[in-house]
């Protein structure tokens, strides 16, 4: 059976992270000088940073184009998962969990790039002189709805894919 008007809790955790993507951004963006660390813990600082690229800045440099191929692409990958919460089975809990984080942290971000030209960065995890790049929450729960993908393919080897059929049985 179908997820159909089933999947409203997960579109519900999708608009929840836009929301609270949005409002830590409003908080960074109001709160911190850009460029200017705030020490949280030895290996945690917030620092406000714009970035017009994709995953670690990648292409950031690029001259503008970008903007509208990652809004473009961004919208395609959310439209392919709002219509695979809505067309899912049932029951998969791990995965619909998964793919609502990851819609979210895209429409997150995809806000971002459409209203400002740019995605709003803030958290800086470092040890000693070695940083990672810059994310934010959207980021955060993208990541984490992948990794809840991949247990998720991990755990339920055995289900077809979304459209296959069941061969052999």
């Amino acid at each position: 059976m179908r997820n159909g008007i089933s999947s409203l809790p997960w579109f519900s955790l999708a608009l929840l992270i836009v929301l609270l993507d949005q409002y830590t951004k409003g908080l960074a963006s109001g709160g911190l000088e850009y460029g200017r660390p705030v020490s949280v813990f030895w290996w945690l600082n917030f620092t406000l940073l714009h970035n017009t690229g994709a995953a670690f800045s990648f292409l950031s440099d690029a001259g503008g184009w970008q903007r509208y191929f990652f809004s473009a692409a961004a919208v395609g990958i959310s439209a392919v998962l709002a219509i695979w919460l809505y067309v899912m089975p049932r029951g998969q809990l791990l995965l619909a969990l998964s793919l609502g984080m990851i819609l979210g942290g895209a429409l997150g971000n995809l806000w971002d790039r459409v209203a400002l030209g740019y995605v709003v960065d803030f958290v800086s995890v470092h040890y000693e002189d070695h940083y990672f790049p810059a994310f934010n929450l959207a980021d955060a729960t993208i990541s984490l709805g992948a990794v809840g993908m991949l247990i998720d393919s991990f755990l339920h080897r055995d289900r077809p894919m979304l459209g296959e059929r069941k061969t052999g049985q």
